[in-house]
């Protein structure tokens, strides 16, 4: 509604539309949705990991696509590696923004590339570590 982004729309319930008299309360919640994964309850190996990304990674990019950069990126490192993850964020970021052409930042299919932010965070479920 061209008046706040979500994450900055936490907590102000008196927001209104930009312009109007519109409340913006029943669009945006300042009560987040939460959800518990149990690790305990999996095995997970090296390469699994949870792909936190803000809108600007997953509007322009599918699951499918992130799982098969995580597949790619991840089996050229050792599972010790630390900086796998890295540059896995890395990939991603860059993947959603695409790359600059004459007309814009471009996917690889021709669309245009993330013009939001783009943060993404790695979070390894697996490794070395015990959850027990």
């Amino acid at each position: 509604m061209a008046t706040i982004g979500v994450t900055r729309g936490l907590g102000d319930h008196n927001l209104k539309v930009c312009s109007s008299s519109l409340p913006i309360k029943p669009f945006l919640s300042c009560f987040p949705e939460v959800r518990v994964y149990d690790l305990t309850q999996y095995e997970h190996c090296p390469d699994d990991v949870l792909v936190l990304g803000t809108d600007g990674l997953w509007d322009v990019t599918s699951d499918c696509e992130v799982a098969a950069t995580v597949d790619r990126v991840l089996s050229t490192y050792e599972p010790n590696d630390p900086s796998r993850y890295t540059a896995l964020a890395q990939a991603l970021v860059l993947g959603a923004r695409g790359t600059p052409r004459d007309r814009g930042w471009r996917l690889p299919n021709n669309k245009l590339g993330s013009g939001d932010d783009i943060s993404v965070f790695i979070i390894p479920l697996g490794g070395p570590g015990s959850y027990s």
